[in-house]
C-alpha cells in the first residue's frame, strides 16, 4: 500500500498534514500493520503545550507492542484527539482519516516540508 501522498511523513512511522496552518498528525497504515490491534492511547502532550521536533506526544499500545509516537514539527498543540483514547480501535479503522492524534500550529509553516515525502517514506518500509 502506499502512502497518501497529501503529507509528510517521520521515519519513525508518523504522518504530519498540513491544512490552513496546522498540521495533522497521527500513525501511518505501516505502523498500524506492525502494532495489529491497537488497545489503548494516552497523550503525554496537550493542548496549549509546545512541542519540538521529536518529542515524544503519546503512547500507544497494542497487543504486540508498546510505541512511542513523535512529532516532526515544532509548536503548538491546538487540539488532540480525545475520540482515540475513548474508542483506540479508530486508528486501526482510519489511521489516515478519524484516527488522527494531535494537531499542532508550527512555528514554521515550511518546517513540514523538510519531513520525507510519501515515495522516500514508502522507500523506507521496503
Amino acid at each position: 500500500m502506499s502512502s497518501p501522498d497529501d503529507r509528510r511523513y517521520l521515519e519513525t512511522h508518523e504522518w504530519h498534514k498540513p491544512d490552513d496552518g496546522v498540521v495533522t498528525i497521527g500513525i501511518t497504515q505501516f505502523a498500524v500493520d506492525e502494532l495489529t490491534d491497537v488497545t489503548y492511547v494516552e497523550f503525554v502532550a496537550e493542548a496549549g503545550s509546545t512541542v519540538e521536533p521529536g518529542q515524544t506526544i503519546a503512547e500507544v499500545e497494542s497487543v504486540k507492542a508498546t510505541s512511542e509516537i513523535y512529532t516532526g514539527v515544532a509548536g503548538e498543540i491546538v487540539a488532540v484527539n480525545d475520540a482515540v483514547v475513548d474508542d483506540p480501535s479508530l486508528i486501526n479503522q482510519d489511521c489516515f482519516g478519524r484516527g488522527w492524534l494531535i494537531k499542532v500550529r508550527p512555528g514554521d509553516a515550511s518546517a513540514v516540508d523538510a519531513l520525507l515525502d510519501a515515495a522516500a517514506y514508502d522507500a523506507t518500509t521496503g
